[in-house]
């Protein structure tokens, strides 16, 4: 581990987070992340995650500083006061926070880890969101999975994507890929209705989001890439509907309360969809596979163009 920082008889005392996946996994964690804020008031707040985060992160208020971090990798702090495990269940996630030397570990039961004997113990199908927060309740700090929301205020303006309607065609599994042409019939049908249609492309989903605007008879600057963590936020803010797959743009549309309509395929929304209310309308079909495949689902597959062109008139 190079330069590690903390250590005791520095100052305020650290609660460190480990949470090092992506954009939906950091989202997911906000509620917990807002349980440990209240829970030590006169704590630093670190969460190690992806550096690429850090400036939603420090928007959503619950977080001081990111240090960053990759998976599994060791995380360069010593001695935190706190080290709360929302990465994983272990044992590899609990042994980098236990290398930090920390004053107490909050993290699931692991059976090859002693030290985690008498912790809440792991369930499987349970949601993303109320996992978490379970593991801070039975570890004695109150937590409400309903504080999921993202405040607008702050967030950079998007001058053309008032009322527009968001099409995130991308995500990073292959198995979480709607077809391209699936996808711009759904941006056809939402521009015949008179609604703006703004395609936005992540790391590596440009040529997709251009695809799917050229089969569309879209002019190649709808297409939004390249945007900074916050410049998709302040897009998202402003639009009138999203509708993409189970990806990290999906929480963000949550996080910011945008009507959204959203194609899950290998994994059920009961374990990574958004809260139930009238916001949001998911599409599944039922079919669980491989979530690491390297084609669509099946499930995904047998969700319809007319379905979705149907759910986004009906929001």
């Amino acid at each position: 581990m190079s330069n590690p920082r903390g250590g005791s008889g520095q100052g305020t005392p650290v609660v460190l987070v480990l949470r090092a996946l992506g954009l939906g996994d950091l989202l997911t964690i906000l509620p917990a992340l807002r349980a440990l804020s209240e829970a030590f008031p006169g704590h630093r707040r670190i969460l190690a995650a992806p550096a690429v985060l850090e400036p939603l992160a420090r928007h959503s208020g619950a977080v001081d500083e990111v240090l960053p971090s990759e998976p599994l990798r060791p995380v360069a702090w010593r001695r935190p006061e706190v080290a709360v495990n929302l990465h994983g269940r272990g044992p590899q996630s609990h042994r980098r926070l236990l290398e930090t030397e920390p004053r107490r570990l909050i993290a699931f039961r692991c059976p090859e880890l002693p030290e985690t004997s008498g912790s809440p113990a792991w369930r499987p199908e349970e949601h993303e969101v109320t996992r978490w927060c379970r593991l801070l309740v039975e570890s004695g700090i109150q937590a409400d999975p309903s504080q999921l929301q993202l405040s607008h205020r702050g967030l950079p303006r998007a001058e053309d994507a008032p009322g527009a309607t968001v099409v995130h065609p991308g995500a990073q599994a292959p198995a979480r890929r709607w077809p391209p042409e699936r996808w711009a019939a759904v941006v056809k049908a939402e521009f015949a209705r008179g609604h703006r249609v703004l395609l936005t492309a992540g790391p590596g989903e440009s040529a997709l989001a251009r695809r799917v605007a050229g089969l569309a008879g879209l002019p190649q600057d709808s297409v939004r890439e390249g945007m900074e963590i916050l410049e998709l936020a302040g897009l998202l803010a402003a639009a009138g509907r999203v509708a993409c797959g189970d990806t990290g743009v999906a929480h963000l549309a949550t996080a910011l309360g945008r009507p959204s309509v959203l194609l899950f395929g290998p994994t059920p929304p009961a374990l990574w969809g958004p809260p139930p209310g009238g916001l949001h309308t998911v599409l599944w079909k039922g079919r669980r596979s491989d979530p690491l495949a390297d084609r669509p689902a099946p499930g995904l597959l047998a969700i319809r163009p007319r379905e979705v062109t149907a759910a986004l008139a009906a929001l």
